[in-house]
Order: structure tokens, then sequence, then C-alpha cells
């Protein structure tokens, strides 16, 4: 008799271990990405807040505050913190100058301007001539001219048809700028000199486009009889002012109003300062403890399998669905458990079974049929979905906060062979006892189901079970294997051969000699690597940026670290020569760079494994520029000469200076000059040099009564790592009080005045 096999397999989704009790201690790491905005524009977004909900499963308790730390382009404007149980972080924005095209139009986008416009006709009392009142561009005023009539009818019906000019002020009413409808653009921003206006429709019947000059729209259009009735917008319709005369009206004297419109909006250049912001939040915390739902699904009839059938009868398929709720132990609370099975996608296929038990566990069995119509091929394979539900009586209170319920979706394939199974694909299978005793055991198979050719993963069977006594051994059938799987579980790996599908089979034997078997797939896919780059440092002009790689590929095939290019060029606001380093950006993980120029760059990062894969990552990334220190003092304006101290006077300065961005005040140059002629114009005086020590509060002793000035020049010393060979004492920025209210910058030193005494 023809022989016929089946091969079942099963493969059951992973829970996450970090959610279970045995390791709700140990410290897990988080994140939270902030999101990547740019062209933010006003000085309302030089900085910005951000407020984050803490990850699911994430409480404030188990953050470790330590541990907070803020990666990307931006500068924090203080100090990550915690409040009221969300994470805030305040950033300083990346400045940009760019300049745009904008669009201007009435109170909204796309909205245009529209001027009315005008003309005055008038019949003559004859009947038979038509006075034209109209604009006049040469002299840029009105004026009337006169027109025989054109019909043959009196009076006239209408003029002859003629072009007529009219003049309107042009609008700035309401005006709105615009790059997009999106993205609207303050007037201050508008660069005056490029404003510029342009039509946007109007009347049928106009005669040309409009011109927009002398701050007036100036427009032709026609007027006349129709020459279509059929349609009366070839020409200007009017209105009839004849009762507007101001004289007596005699004979066939008529008023008319012609009338158009235009529409028009204006476009300009804008120069904006932008915004941009992005970034990553990472913390340590440690994971709660929660109540989790596992489950796993076996395959029990057939059993063993691989096993033979007959093509003559139906495949019965029998599945046992169990679920264990773990780090929970209030089983009163337990409603009720839920269980699902189907054929994949054919939801009339659907059994649902139910088991009221409080029970921190439970187990049902779902009985299918493959029909002997379906097995046609040589090879038919069957997937069912299950999903196991534990639902609670009284909502569970998680970090998370209050649930109901909890599912775990599973899934179970079954192949049906018509031919002879592949010695490979069957499982090792041991020899049964003469005389089974007992209840065999049941197989079950852990191991991902794609993983990367020459990267390690664990593939187990320890979640294996005898219902009546023990395992006492696994026998693993892995074909292609990198290393071999024995005991329960083992670590291991697929060579580059072994790309694709690769079946693995299980028997496990119990005490009693009885065997369980299952068996599934694993998808090996290329060992591609996964090239990484960080942007270490400061990242500002000037100082020492940290091109790090990340990258990484499979254990056993790893990086040729020679073949690893770093490309480093720019995207605006520099170029390439502002770019510095030393040595090569060949076959190195990391590079110490130093960006002469503010701006945007790019770096890119290829690398290659031993086999020959390959991978390229490209990261853009913003220099801030090295801002000029902010000078400022304060000082009396009025002060005295003390007899008491030979009659010099003492100017008592406090500094307020500092760096905007983070940098050391190295030296204060404090200076003065007098009014020597008392004239109240210092620019015929010298400076003199009062102190070039780093003080920032200082007397500056004069003997002289009069008007004194002072100047206050302050250098600055990098706060950041730089890289010394490629700076200069002119890289570091300076500023003098230049700019300070030059009234606070003057002293008027007085004598006091004498005291009387009257007493005698």
């Amino acid at each position: 008799m023809k022989r016929f096999i089946i091969l079942l397999l099963v493969t059951v989704m992973l829970v996450p271990m970090y959610v279970t009790a045995a390791q709700a201690a140990v410290a897990q790491s988080g994140s939270i990405s902030i999101p990547i905005t740019t062209g933010l524009m006003g000085s309302n977004n030089s900085a910005k807040s951000y407020t984050f909900d803490l990850p699911s499963g994430v409480s404030t308790s188990a953050i470790k505050a330590s541990s907070l730390k803020y990666s990307g382009s931006n500068e924090l404007a203080s100090s990550l913190t915690i409040e009221n149980g969300k994470l805030k972080v305040t950033l300083k924005g990346i400045a940009n100058q760019k300049t745009v095209e904008v669009k201007g139009y009435n109170d909204d986008f796309e909205w245009p301007f529209r001027t009315n416009i005008g003309n005055s006709i008038w019949l003559y009392s004859d009947g038979r001539r038509w006075q034209i009142n109209e604009y006049k561009e040469s002299t840029n005023s009105l004026y009337s001219h006169d027109v025989k009539a054109a019909d043959f009818t009196t009076p006239s019906a209408d003029p002859p048809k003629t072009v007529v000019a009219a003049a309107s002020d042009q609008s700035i009413a309401g005006r709105k700028w615009f790059i997009t409808e999106t993205e609207p653009v303050d007037s201050q921003y508008v660069i005056a000199s490029t404003i510029k206006l342009l039509p946007a429709g109007g009347s049928s019947y106009l005669k040309g486009e409009p011109k927009f000059q002398n701050g007036k729209i100036i427009t032709n259009y026609i007027i006349g009889p129709k020459e279509n009735p059929n349609n009366p917008n070839v020409i200007s319709q009017f209105r009839d002012d004849t009762a507007l005369a101001t004289i007596p009206i005699t004979g066939w004297v008529q008023g008319r109003f012609y009338s158009a419109f235009v529409n028009y909006y204006y476009t300009a250049t804008a120069k904006l300062t932008t915004y941009s912001y992005g970034g990553k939040i990472t913390f340590d915390y440690n994971p709660p403890t929660e109540p989790t739902l596992t489950g796993n699904v076996v395959v029990v009839k057939p059993n063993p399998n691989p096993t033979q059938s007959d093509k003559k009868s139906d495949v019965p398929v029998q599945l046992s669905l169990k679920g264990n709720l773990i780090v929970y132990t209030d089983s009163s609370n337990i409603e009720e458990w839920v269980f699902y099975a189907k054929e994949k996608g054919v939801d009339s296929t659907l059994q649902t079974k139910k088991d009221p038990t409080k029970s921190l566990t439970s187990n049902k069995m779902f009985d299918f049929t493959i029909p002997k119509a379906k097995l046609t091929g040589n090879i038919y394979r069957q997937e069912y979905t299950l999903t196991v539900t534990v639902r609670f009586k009284n909502p569970v209170v998680t970090q998370n906060g209050p649930i109901t319920s909890l599912s775990q979706p599973l899934t179970a394939i079954v192949q049906v062979y018509t031919i002879p199974i592949p010695p490979d694909i069957l499982p090792v299978s041991p020899i049964q006892p003469d005389v089974p005793q007992g209840k065999p055991p049941v197989a079950v198979l852990i191991a991902p189901d794609t993983v990367k050719a020459g990267e390690e993963f664990t593939m187990s069977g320890g979640g294996s079970y005898d219902p009546d006594g023990t395992i006492k051994s696994y026998l693993w059938n892995t074909p292609g294997i990198g290393d071999v799987v024995m005991g329960s579980s083992s670590t291991t790996w697929y060579p580059v051969s072994s790309i694709g599908e690769n079946n693995i089979g299980l028997s496990v034997v119990d005490n009693d000699g009885m065997t369980g078997s299952t068996s599934g797939i694993i998808n090996v896919i290329e060992p591609i690597p996964v090239a990484s780059l960080q942007i270490q440092g400061t990242k500002k002009q000037n100082r020492k940026v940290t091109i790090h790689s990340n990258s990484s590929s499979p254990k056993h095939y790893p990086l040729n670290d020679a073949l690893t290019q770093i490309t480093i060029a720019a995207v605006s606001g520099g170029t390439s020569s502002d770019i510095k380093y030393s040595g090569t950006l060949s076959g190195v993980k990391d590079k110490d760079v130093l960006f002469k120029q503010p701006g945007t760059y790019k770096a890119t990062i290829s690398v290659e494994n031993i086999l020959g894969y390959k991978a390229t990552q490209s990261v853009t990334f913003a220099i801030a520029p090295d801002e000029v220190p902010f000078v400022y003092f304060f000082m009396p304006g009025i002060t005295y000469r003390n007899p008491d101290d030979g009659n010099k006077a003492s100017i008592s300065i406090d500094d307020m200076s500092y760096s905007p961005d983070s940098d050391i005040v190295d030296r204060h140059l404090w200076e003065y000059r007098y009014d020597s002629d008392n004239d109240g114009d210092f620019s015929d005086e010298s400076w003199v040099i009062y102190s070039n020590e780093n003080k920032n509060r200082l007397n500056i002793i004069v003997n002289s009564v009069g008007r004194y000035e002072v100047k206050l020049t302050v250098f600055e010393e990098f706060g950041q790592p730089t890289i010394d060979e490629f700076v200069t004492a002119a890289d570091r920025k300076w500023a003098d009080s230049s700019t300070q209210n030059v009234l606070e910058k003057i002293v008027d030193v007085r004598n006091r005045a004498p005291e009387i005494d009257w007493s005698w």
C-alpha cells in the first residue's frame, strides 16, 4: 500500500521576558523621541518646552533620575525634569537663516484682493453723441472726450464698442503673507523693496492685463453694445445713473455707469530666522511586575509528527491550546477563560470555547479536519490562528492603567505530504516501548520565525511537558544549523548556506519511554549588516564633534573594519574646506571632527562584512554658530571725590556680561576716557587701560572732576572641547560695550558740597 506522510509544525509567539517576576528588578532602558520640527518662525520659537507621557508600563517612581539624558542637535535650556507624572524638557531651537518667496493675500490663503472700478458714460440730449469719462495714464487724471453713436437709432441704444481705462488704489488692508497654506509669515520679515503685485483674474471683458504702478491699479475694459445677446458677459454691464445728473435733463440725456473688477495678490521675498527641534530622551528604569498571559499550542493529532497517512482518508487535526496567567495570584478575580481557533482567513471555521474555572491556568482542545479532497498536490499546508483570553471580574490595576482582560495570539501550521517526506524534515524517532505506559509527553518548540545568517539565537524545547511524568531527553533534528543543539535549549546559528526556509524538529521522551514530537520553520535571511552613526560631542562651530559608528553585523560574519568608509559633506552654510580632521576617514569607528563654520552637514557611513554584504546610513545634523558674549555693566551716573582720600573719586562697576552659549568669559578689558575739555564729546579723547585682568567687579580711581566714559571688552574661551590644531586665538569670540546705551557708560565725578555749621 502506498504510504503518505503528514508533517505538522507549530510556531508559538514568545512573551517578552522582561515583564515576568523573575526579571522585574533588572533595569531596562527606555526612550522617548522628540518629534522633528523644522521651520518654526518668530522669537517665541527660539526655545520650546515639551511634555511627554511616559511610555506604556513605565512609572515615574521606576525611572532613575540620574539616567535622564537628551541626545540630539539642540541644547538643553534647562535640566530634564519629571512633573506631574510627565517628562518635561526645554530645548533651545537651532537657528537657521533662510530666504523664501511669499505671497500676500486678503486675510486668508489664496483669497485675492479685489478692486471694483467703473466709468461714467453719458448720452447727450441730441441722442447721437456719447461722452466718455476715463482715466488718462499720462497725466494721472480723469479726462472726457466725445464719440459718435455707431448705431442707427435715435436715441442711440448703446455707446460704440470702446475700450475705456479706469484706475483704483492698491489696497494692503488685511494683507497677510504666506509661504504655503499652513505657513504664514509675519510682515516684519518681508523685504519691502521686493514687493510686487500680480493679477489674479477679473471681469471677462477686461482688455489685456492690468498695470500696477504709482500705487494704482490701471485697468482697460470694453463697453458698448452686446454683440451676442446670449453671452452678455463679453461687454461690461451698466447701471442707469441718469438720476444723478447735476444739470436739468433735456432731450435724450441718459447717464450710465459701466463697471468691472480685478483680482490681484502680492509677491515678495522674506528673510526668516527659523528654528528646528528634534532628538531623543533616554533613561533607565526598573520595569514593574505586571500580570502576564502566556500561552502555547500543541498539535495533539496526529502524533508523532511526522506521521504516516492514507490519502484516501481525511486528516484529523487536534490542537491543544493552553493559557498560563503569571505574576498574578488572585484566582478568585478570574471571571472566565475564552479560547478561539480557526483556519487562517476562514471565519466560518471559528470555534469558541469557555472555561469558568477560577484557576491561573486553563486548557482546551480543538478538532479540525483536513478533507482528503484538498490533498491534490505533493504538499498541503494548513495554518491555524488561535487566541487564549482571560477575563477578570474586577479590573486589575497595572502600570498602564486598569485592565479587564489579557489575550495571547498563537499560530499552528500543519503540512500534509502526499509524497515521501524528505529525511531531513523528520525529527529523530526514538525507539518506542513494546507496551506503551501512561500518557505521551507533549513537545513544545520555541524559536524565532526569522533570523539572519550568522546571528545567534536560542532554540528551546523547555516548554515541553509530560502529563503523567517527566521529560527525560530531547532529540533535535536541525539540518543546516551552525552549532549542535543539545538538551532542552541551546544557542545556535545558521550559516549563509542555509538562507531560506529551514525545518527544525523536536522529539521528547518521557520517563515511560513514550515520545512526543513537533516541528517548525525558521526563515534565514541574508546577513546584511546594520550601518549606524552617532554624532557626539558639542555640535557647535570650532568644537570637537565625534563621528561614532554603532554599526553591527551578525556575530559569525563580522564587519571588515578596514572597509568601513565615512564621508562628511556640507549641505548648507559651510563648505568642504570648513570640515577639519586629522588622518583618514577610512577604516575607523570614531573620528574627531571640527567645523569652522555653522551650517547643516551630512555624515555617511558605509560598512561591509566579511561576506561582502554592505549597508549605508546618512545622518544630517546642524552645527550651531559660536555666539559672541553679551556685554553689559552697571555703574552709578554720579560719584563724588572723597576729601579724606586725597580728593580721589572711586567709580564702582559691576559686570553683568555672560556667554549665551555656555562658553567661558576668560578676560575683561576695562578702559576709560576723560572729557578733558568738558565739551560733552569723547571722540577726541584717548582710551586709558585700567585693568586687563578677568575682573567682573572693580573700582576705577580717578582724580579730576568731570565726565568719564567707561568701556568693557569681554573675551571668551571655549566652554567645550575643541581640536587645538584647527583653531587660533582669532576663533575665540569677543564683544565690547559699544551696543550699550551711552548714558549708562558715562559717570559724572563731582565735588561734595561744603557742610555749614551755624552753631557757636
